[in-house]
């Protein structure tokens, strides 16, 4: 039971990849399982495949007993090292509580190698290095799923984590004739993707980032831990300006002070930019005190590694809250 336990906690994003390595289980070939023993019994959503340019890519889906149609659907993507089991499982199953209240589809794909190809360079991961189609391959589950079920097209969302949340960004970059808002936790724009994010259309964007973060420096720059450099990024400020300005907002506001919970030594400052183009809006959660984590997520590893979680937020209900209220026009 300790080693699975261990397995969990430094699986979640891969930044401590050596020692994914040197563990066996890691090498199942059922990513939707990902060798998870009797954590397995937490999963609600079920193990779907799809092929999409020359792979099999693996997904996990949850549809409640009581789908609205037409549906909104909502992509939850892992941060590197990790697996869409390991992220239903680190959001405590509360997209899948939200997906039973507001008949919403909830879907935990599985990046190539454990990573997304988010547009970073200079990144050691399968995906990166073979430059996997991650956007178009999210376009086709949509497709693949439009199929299946009646999907709200103008109420397609993403959110993720680490390397999920850099993903989430270029989706708005790249597929913003498919995303209507997207919500990055613990991510920046990246240099290389922030230099050329040109996306056809407003995005309503929600950055979810701890000041503290060991892994994504708050104030830019190197990505990753020493010895394991994961690309650089920009300031989770010029982030919010440089989508400010892609969406042509007009009004700020940066006074809302959330401290409800004074022992956890965390708080958050709300940033917003509203009075965009075609009802988009941008928002920046400051979590002062906050680390490289999902705000009342599962604690994946220790806090010397990765920080402080914050109780200030339940992560998944204000991600939903924002992204649900902004539709494609």
């Amino acid at each position: 039971m300790a080693a699975i336990a261990e397995q969990m906690r430094v699986s979640v994003f891969g930044l401590a990849l050596v020692a994914l390595a040197s563990s066996p289980a890691w090498a199942a070939k059922d990513s939707c399982l990902a060798a998870l023993g009797k954590s397995h019994e937490k999963l609600e959503s079920r193990c779907e495949s799809l092929s999409h340019d020359g792979r099999v890519r693996t997904y996990r889906l949850y549809v409640p007993a009581r789908l609205h149609e037409p549906a909104p659907l909502l992509f939850v993507l892992h941060g590197g090292g990790g697996s869409g089991s390991y992220m239903e499982i680190m959001t405590r199953r509360e997209f899948n509580r939200i997906a039973d209240r507001d008949g919403a589809l909830v879907v935990y794909p599985d990046g190539v190698g454990r990573n997304w190809n988010d547009g970073r360079s200079g990144v050691r991961s399968e995906a990166m290095e073979q430059n996997v189609d991650d956007v178009g391959f999210l376009r086709a589950l949509v497709r693949e799923l439009s199929t299946r079920h009646r999907v709200d097209a103008k109420r397609i969302y993403s959110t993720g984590i680490s390397n999920g949340g850099f993903m989430s960004f270029r989706l708005a970059c790249e597929a913003a004739d498919v995303f209507a808002a997207v919500a990055p936790v613990a991510a920046n724009l990246s240099v290389d993707l922030g230099s050329r994010c040109r996306p056809a259309k407003p995005v309503s964007i929600a950055l979810l980032n701890g000041t503290d973060d060991p892994l994504v420096p708050w104030n830019g720059g190197q990505v990753g831990r020493p010895g394991i450099k994961r690309g650089m990024a920009w300031s989770a400020e010029k982030t919010l300006d440089t989508w400010a300005a892609l969406n042509g907002c007009r009004e700020k506001s940066d006074d809302q002070v959330i401290d409800k919970i004074p022992d956890d030594d965390t708080s958050v400052v709300l940033h917003v930019r509203s009075q965009c183009r075609a009802g988009s809006e941008v928002r920046l959660y400051e979590i002062r005190g906050g680390g490289h984590t999902w705000p009342r997520g599962e604690k994946y590893l220790t806090e010397r590694m990765v920080g402080k979680v914050s109780q200030e937020l339940d992560g998944a209900e204000e991600v939903w809250s924002f992204l649900s209220a902004h539709r494609t026009e």
